[in-house]
């Protein structure tokens, strides 16, 4: 039998995070270790406990986005989820680049949140699927004189949103799955998608992506 998957939940809405706890452990493969409210809570959960995923709200009294970098560096192998009701892209990326794992919103289904949780506890990344697709739809929409998000350009919306989840490093299995789409239709966007960005393979056409969002997105300076 697989070990339960060690979870702190830190949230300042009291009633929500019992809820979350209550729920996931109902639907079971989940011991959770530690409830927090605040960005000093979750500075303090991350150093005290034995962690294998935060579960996180970015409007956290201190700010949950500002938490992340400086739990990973004491602990680069804890898995950080942002769950929140904010849709904001620069939220979104921030919260990636600063390296949470997962980004989901507040009105996922239990049973998906707990799929999304195990998936995350495997090691892949998980953005809400239609934030992926605004992100990098505004990515690409912004006029620029570099290259690679010229042919960013290039993709249709559905290219765009396959992409983002491969950067994100799902399998194609996967992003079928989120997408209900079949494994052989994204197969076939994928072949597109690696002509249309005249790379070889999935990873060349991840870090024309990375690159394309780095280039429109430098890292965000928060005020102290």
């Amino acid at each position: 039998m697989a070990a339960a998957i060690k979870l702190a939940i830190v949230d300042d809405h009291p009633l929500f995070r019992e809820g979350v706890v209550r729920t996931l452990e109902q639907i079971g493969g989940f011991e959770i270790v530690a409830q927090g409210s605040s960005r000093d809570d979750a500075l303090r959960i991350s150093e005290d406990q034995q962690l294998d995923i935060l579960l996180m709200d970015i409007s956290v009294p201190g700010g949950g986005l500002s938490a992340v970098e400086p739990a990973l560096e004491r602990h680069p192998d804890l898995k950080i989820v942002m769950l929140t009701v904010s849709e904001e892209n620069q939220h979104v990326m921030t919260a990636l680049q600063s390296g949470a794992r997962g980004y989901v919103l507040k009105g996922v289904g239990s049973r998906t949140l707990a799929a999304i949780l195990r998936t995350v506890a495997m090691g892949e990344r998980y953005v809400c699927p239609q934030l992926s697709a605004r992100v990098l739809v505004d990515l690409s929409s912004q006029s620029t004189a570099i290259e690679k998000p010229d042919v960013l350009a290039e993709l249709t919306s559905r290219e765009r949103e396959i992409l983002t989840l491969v950067a994100a490093g799902l399998s194609n299995k996967r992003i079928g799955l989120q997408l209900n789409l079949h494994e052989k239709t994204i197969k076939h966007h994928m072949t597109r998608i690696l002509a249309k960005l005249n790379v070889s393979n999935r990873t060349e056409a991840a870090m024309t992506l990375r690159d394309a969002t780095e280039h429109q997105h430098p890292p965000v300076r928060h005020p102290s």
